[in-house]
């Protein structure tokens, strides 16, 4: 049998973004499938949502996200790959909005899996921390003015 090239056997770049806010629901049934994975023994949660800040006296009302999506994707995929690898996980599961979230809706989710608990909470912590430093997605907040500012990843 003919061998495939190897650029046939790289795992497709997983799309971790959403048009508008991450639902409940959504998040509820991520969840509820890894019931079945009785290898898993940890899982971790990350659940951005966006605030209600007070800035200068005005609130904010929304943030519109916006990404660079193809060199987000691949360095995401960089940060799944390695991270993956580095904390033994299970399971891995990322997603962003883009376009505006009002004030009180998700905006990410990060899900981690693994045998025991620490690796789990370890690498949802890195994958957050990582993300909002390496990924090119900017946040435009929006106050309920309709003034705007640009939102300093922190």
């Amino acid at each position: 049998m003919a061998q495939l090239p190897n650029m046939m056997l790289e795992k497709p770049i997983k799309n971790i973004f959403v048009t508008g806010a991450i639902e409940p629901v959504f998040i509820a049934d991520s969840i509820a499938k890894h019931s079945s994975k009785t290898a898993i023994g940890g899982h971790s949660i990350f659940m951005g949502q966006v605030r209600k800040d007070d800035i200068d006296g005005k609130l904010v009302a929304s943030i519109e996200y916006t990404a660079f999506e193809e060199a987000a994707l691949e360095k995401m995929h960089e940060i799944r790959e390695a991270v993956f690898a580095k904390y033994q996980l299970h399971c891995m599961h990322v997603h962003h909005s883009l376009g505006t979230i009002k004030a009180g809706e998700i905006c990410l989710f990060v899900f981690t899996s693994s045998a025991h608990r620490k690796p789990a909470i370890d690498a949802c912590t890195e994958i957050v921390e990582r993300l909002k430093a390496e990924l090119p997605i900017w946040g435009k907040e929006i106050f309920e003015d309709n003034t705007h500012q640009w939102k300093e990843n922190i």
